[in-house]
């Protein structure tokens, strides 16, 4: 990598590295048909390592594309269009907005970017905290 390569996009907040892979896993995996609740343990790990590749090979670019992908997870969970376990898609949700309201705070684009993903996760997160009563809640 060159010696020009911005890093300001790694401070902003633990939290996606900490709380995403083990919630995407659980998205990925009830995507597949699993059940809801904590995803396999090699899911998670799989994801823990994309993640932790991402961070410590990745840039800037790469890194918001895969918020985007988690965005597109979150936000087919709460239009209904997607399987997935609503709470995982809500721990997901609240981490990817809260990073892309951070951006404000770096120089560069990434906000601007990342706006219509805003929009679309704060209307998924509304979505998510409403609670659903189905045949499996009774």
């Amino acid at each position: 990598m060159s010696g020009r390569r911005r890093l300001d996009w790694l401070g902003l907040t633990p939290e996606p590295e900490r709380e995403l892979p083990t919630a995407v896993a659980a998205l990925r995996a009830s995507s597949r048909g699993a059940s809801a609740g904590p995803p396999p343990d090699d899911l998670a790990a799989e994801e823990r390592r994309r993640v932790e590749r991402l961070i410590l090979r990745g840039g800037r670019h790469s890194w918001l594309r895969y918020l985007a992908e988690v965005t597109d997870l979150v936000t087919g969970v709460a239009a209904g269009s997607r399987a997935g376990d609503r709470a995982a898609a809500l721990l997901a949700g609240e981490v990817v907005l809260e990073h892309h309201r951070m951006l404000i705070g770096l120089p560069g684009p990434g906000y601007g970017r990342t706006a219509q993903d805003r929009t679309a996760l704060e209307r998924a997160v509304r979505t998510l905290r409403i609670p659903t009563t189905t045949g499996a809640d009774r």
